[in-house]
């Protein structure tokens, strides 16, 4: 039962990856009539549908009593207002990382956007010898090297360059710097993160419901501060169709799919799906989306990162 529950959160996790990346790359290049929908109020949407499923698990553990629910929710969350406002940092952060994956999958092909986002493994191994005071060896050291050279290669302009630009909507460097920002964000947030569910004995699922109530409020006010003109001439769900709430049920649930892998897996099964959602992003990005013409360098090293992103999960728990 363990190793079906391993197998299973590892498919999970493979599909949710690459089809989020996908799906959200091939929604903000999709050439249709009328307004585009708006990334800032699709992260708010994907905020509320994150706490609504979290707020199902907290009534599933209650042994589905709304009496024991609502319990919960005032001592833990209600009675607890100093934990609770420990999550609004993580929060912002993870709002302000959300909005700019959408920038980023706006203007980079979803196989280089694959493979530059794995530079969150470095930043969060540097947040967490500085953050959780966690000592890494000299291999250790050398595999975050090895990656980032690798996604250096990666974006090491070629003779193709000016084809791929064809292809590719919009700027590769905004896409890059874009990006790069999330990497840090993710890398810092997770790590804080981490530090405070050491800290406190608190459900996953109860610090997610915090952590998208103070999503939902960021949100909204970059909803207000970046798109109040559009959303109150054209509405707050303006341009939304099948394909965005597909978007917006992926991104709410892949907290939730992280949580699951590891509880029932391990990093060694995560850093593989990684892997192979790299892999499958890469392969459809050129034949379905073909917004993606690979190069002789990002061909090399490609295969170099992604056969370091499988040892490395397996690296830093040494």
């Amino acid at each position: 039962m363990s190793a079906n529950l391993k197998y299973l959160s590892l498919g999970i996790l493979v599909f949710q990856t690459t089809s989020l990346v996908l799906t959200m790359r091939y929604s903000r290049t999709l050439k249709e009539e009328g307004p585009r929908y708006l990334s800032s109020t699709a992260v708010v949407v994907a905020e509320l549908l994150k706490i609504m499923a979290c707020i199902l698990l907290v009534y599933k553990e209650s042994k589905c009593s709304l009496r024991a629910l609502n319990r919960v929710l005032h001592d833990e969350i209600l009675n607890k207002p100093m934990e609770t406002l420990k999550l609004a940092i993580p929060s912002g952060i993870y709002t302000l990382q959300n909005n700019l994956l959408y920038v980023a999958l706006s203007n980079l092909d979803a196989a280089t956007y694959q493979v530059t986002y794995q530079l969150k493994i470095l930043t969060t191994a540097l947040f967490s010898v500085s953050m959780l005071s966690k000592k890494l060896g000299v291999y250790q050291w050398l595999s975050l090297v090895i990656l980032m050279t690798g996604v250096a290669f990666v974006q090491w302009p070629s003779d193709s360059q000016l084809d791929s630009k064809e292809l590719s909507a919009g700027s590769q460097f905004v896409g890059l710097m874009a990006v790069l920002t999330a990497c840090f964000s993710s890398g810092f947030a997770g790590v804080y993160f981490e530090k405070i569910l050491k800290e406190t004995k608190q459900s996953v699922w109860i610090r997610n419901i915090q952590l998208g109530f103070f999503g939902s409020i960021f949100g909204l006010m970059g909803v207000y501060i970046y798109d109040g003109e559009l959303v109150s001439k054209n509405g707050f769900f303006q341009g939304y169709n099948r394909l965005t709430w597909i978007v917006v049920v992926l991104q709410a649930l892949g907290g939730l799919v992280i949580a699951a892998v590891i509880k029932y897996a391990d990093n060694i099964l995560k850093g593989f799906a990684t892997s192979l959602s790299i892999i499958l992003s890469t392969l459809i990005s050129y034949f379905w989306l073909q917004d993606f013409v690979p190069t002789s360098p990002y061909c090399n090293m490609k295969d170099w990162v992604g056969q370091v992103q499988w040892f490395i999960p397996v690296i830093l728990t040494l």
